[in-house]
């Protein structure tokens, strides 16, 4: 699994952070990215529940 933020749709809701805060994190900006390292989710269960709380879909989740 491969996670991404498409910084293009993200609105900063952080909603991201806040369900899965060992994966996320915000940016100065206060845009949602992931924690550099944490790309594969860190097994964390709670991703999922992210990638399905944000409001514009602007996390992706690959292979």
């Amino acid at each position: 699994m491969k996670i991404s933020v498409d910084h293009d749709h993200c609105v900063g809701s952080g909603v991201c952070e806040m369900t899965a805060p060992n994966v996320f994190t915000l940016t100065d900006d206060g845009y949602g990215e992931v924690i550099p390292g944490k790309e594969d989710g860190a097994g964390d269960p709670m991703v999922k529940e992210a990638v399905r709380g944000c409001p514009v879909q602007a996390i992706k989740v690959g292979e």
